[in-house]
């Protein structure tokens, strides 16, 4: 065989081997940009349905808190029908001594319907009670006998009355 071709068929085995050298190189490069681009598109769509779910608990989140806000309005407007159906009923203040029972106890009921009858009302339950102790001045001035000793004294201060 003669020098040149001997040459020449070298370098097409070179140039074929670099080729094919460049090609598997160019391939890797493709698979590599391939995988980076599927990666993007799976972050990409993972991210999509992250904010898709965020926005179906917000979703969630607003209609339950609807369903609250209405039913603490309806507790809110029943309380005001029960108290618009009471029309009659007030609270008022005074002075009234509860007179002593039969069991050496201070009477407050009798005292608080006493109080809200002076009111031009029927009856009453106390709110509020207060006791002293009552001494007239001759026990304070010192003298002793019957007519000057102290005592206790409870009177209804606040009644609701109806």
């Amino acid at each position: 065989m003669h020098p040149i071709c001997i040459l020449l068929c070298a370098c097409s085995l070179a140039l074929a081997g670099t080729t094919a050298f460049a090609q598997a190189e160019s391939k890797q490069q493709s698979d590599t940009i391939s995988d980076i681009g599927a990666w993007f598109d799976r972050s990409i769509t993972s991210i999509g349905d992250y904010f898709r779910n965020a926005g179906k608990e917000v979703d969630k989140f607003n209609r339950q808190a609807g369903a609250a806000a209405k039913a603490t309005a309806g507790a809110a407007v029943d309380a005001a029908d029960t108290v618009a159906r009471i029309p009659k009923t007030r609270v008022v203040s005074g002075h009234q001594n509860c007179p002593i029972a039969d069991n050496g106890a201070p009477d407050c009921s009798a005292a608080a319907d006493k109080l809200c009858q002076s009111r031009g009302l029927k009856s009453g339950t106390s709110l509020g009670v207060t006791s002293a102790r009552e001494c007239p001045a001759r026990a304070l001035a010192g003298h002793r006998d019957a007519k000057a000793e102290c005592r206790d004294v409870t009177f209804v201060t606040r009644a609701v009355c109806q």
